[in-house]
């Protein structure tokens, strides 16, 4: 039975009721891959139009020998000189209608000439076409096939261009595979221009999708692809994905931390701003976020003593968090919530938020009274410092507490009880950049652990006794008194904070911000939307890079 070919436009989610194939075996219009299907020829795409074929009017000034001239810079084997995707054999005129069973074991589609369709066990394969079965396990197997259906010589086959205009000092050429390629399309087709979402549905594009021909504009690179979809990628898109290496290496990175400055207790000032400003001055905003960052607190001096104007100290950062404690508080030390803090007692180091998956990045404080007493002061402690008191003096128990996992929650109320959803360490590491970003330390909410060896229990309650005994060193605490007017806002993933016993009555407002809203808001007010957007996922170390505001 011939499939009859019809138009296709790629983003788009109309399903048909036949797979139609045009040329290399792809797809004029996308649907899940059926169960019986006709064998379809399948023909390899250069990247780099034959001299002899026409060209396009945008490419009329570009020779085809300038294109094989910007290929052969980048080729490192006579093969590639043809193909910006590294195919090391040029295509059988003929289809091959059959395959014997080695074969068909070696050959998935677009690894080498022939008809492809599913074979019903492992991927797509030449074969001759079977009737289907009707048994439903078998009819399982023949769908799942179609997601091993992407080329197993991948790795060989990526897309080269070029990362400059025609005529630029930029010659480097850069790698894409070309399915990632053609996802992460940059016109208005494919990529959302408003929200910046992708529009394009994945799985509609063929596996085997390939580059046909590439085409260097001033400022956008054109890739024609085997699905006749023209491609849009801007110079600075392609420099801030291309892709350094074909496999990724695993290997221990050396300890580290993200960029912080400690602060020294004997310092006659504290990091301060001004409330004034910051209501009203994005610079001073910015300003105010670097000293938090960086130091890890700040003081904000003038705050009108009342809980609206505290909040909308808050909100000048972004949305306040709400918790079981509710969203803005104003509270006094009346045990309304059955948590350490909510009385007149001492309170050792500790960060907030242990008991939740996403402990909350900033904390702000303000005390609006504090009337016949007296104590109360405020204590807090750099655990980013306190980790590299610890690793200069006991590397190995930086690494049981990097380690270690350990449960908490929060059950003081009849009915809460809230656990993380999974447990946590007291210092996490990034994974890929290897590097200390947050500490969780609360021994009053650690829930007992369980199923633990001894060697392992001795060796973590080794570890978190250093490090306990390292936060109460004088060298370390920093203490002050909080005044009327005056908040202090400061980083939940790295400042440990407590209090000391007061008598009297206290009234304090105050509330939580989100990681993620903190750092997006100062990502943006640092280095400015488009170089936020042009870094999206980048991991790269180097001076400069958004993401590396951890």
């Amino acid at each position: 039975m011939s499939v009859s070919a019809r138009h296709f436009r790629i983003g788009l989610t109309t399903k048909y009721t036949r797979l139609a194939v045009g040329s290399r075996g792809l797809p004029n219009a996308v649907r899940p891959l059926a169960l019986n299907r006709q064998p379809v020829p399948i023909r390899r795409y250069s990247s780099i139009p034959p001299e002899n074929e026409t060209t396009s009017a945008q490419e009329k000034q570009i020779s085809s020998d300038t294109f094989s001239e910007s290929a052969k810079k980048t080729s490192t084997t006579p093969a590639a000189e043809t193909s910006a995707t590294d195919e090391r054999k040029s295509p059988s005129a003929e289809p091959v209608n059959k395959t014997s069973s080695t074969e068909a074991n070696g050959n998935t589609l677009g690894d080498g000439d022939g008809t492809a369709c599913i074979n019903g066990k492992e991927n797509l394969t030449a074969t001759t076409n079977e009737a289907s079965t009707t048994d439903s396990e078998t009819a399982d197997r023949k769908t799942n096939a179609e997601f091993d259906s992407i080329p197993k010589n991948a790795a060989r086959r990526f897309v080269s261009v070029r990362l400059g205009p025609l005529g630029s000092n930029v010659t480097r050429y850069g790698e894409f595979g070309p399915f990632f390629l053609r996802e992460n399309c940059q016109c208005p087709l494919c990529l959302h221009p408003e929200t910046k979402q992708r529009s394009v549905d994945t799985f509609s594009i063929h596996p085997a999708v390939n580059a046909k021909d590439i085409i260097y504009g001033p400022n956008v690179v054109e890739v024609l692809f085997s699905d006749e979809h023209k491609g849009l990628y801007p110079y600075s898109w392609l420099n801030s994905h291309v892709n350094l290496t074909t496999e990724r290496k695993t290997f221990s990175a050396p300890f580290k931390f993200r960029e912080f400055s400690s602060y020294n207790p004997d310092q006659d000032s504290y990091p301060e701003v001004e409330y004034s400003k910051v209501m009203s001055d994005d610079a001073a905003l910015l300003a105010w976020l670097d000293e938090i960052y960086k130091w890890g607190f700040c003081f904000v001096k003038g705050v009108p003593v009342d809980p609206e104007s505290t909040k909308a100290l808050l909100e000048r950062i972004a949305f306040i968090r709400h918790t079981h404690y509710g969203g803005f508080w104003d509270f006094t030390s009346d045990l309304t919530f059955k948590d350490t803090a909510y009385t007149t007692e001492f309170l050792g180091a500790h960060t907030d938020n242990t008991y939740f998956t996403d402990p909350a990045r900033l904390q702000l404080f303000h005390l609006l009274s504090h009337t016949d007493g007296h104590g109360g002061a405020s204590l807090l402690v750099d655990g980013f410092k306190a980790a590299s008191i610890m690793r200069q003096e006991n590397p190995k128990h930086c690494g049981v507490l990097a380690a270690t996992k350990q449960p908490y929650h929060s059950s003081g109320n009849e009915d809460v009880c809230i656990q993380p959803a999974e447990q946590a360490p007291v210092f996490k590491i990034h994974p890929e950049l290897s590097r200390l970003y947050q500490v969780r330390w609360n021994n009053y909410d650690r829930a007992a652990k369980r199923n633990w060896g001894l060697k392992e229990q001795n060796r973590w309650y080794n570890a978190a006794r250093h490090f306990n005994n390292i936060i109460q060193r004088p060298g370390v605490e920093i203490w002050t008194q909080l005044q009327p007017g005056t908040a202090l806002i400061f980083d939940n993933w790295r400042m440990l904070h407590g209090r000391s016993e007061f008598t009297g009555k206290r009234r304090m407002c105050g509330g939580y911000i989100n990681n993620d809203d903190f750092i997006s808001r100062y990502r943006l007010l640092k280095y400015g939307r488009e170089k936020v957007i042009d870094n999206l996922g980048n991991l790269a170390y180097f001076k400069g890079n958004p993401n590396l505001l951890l």
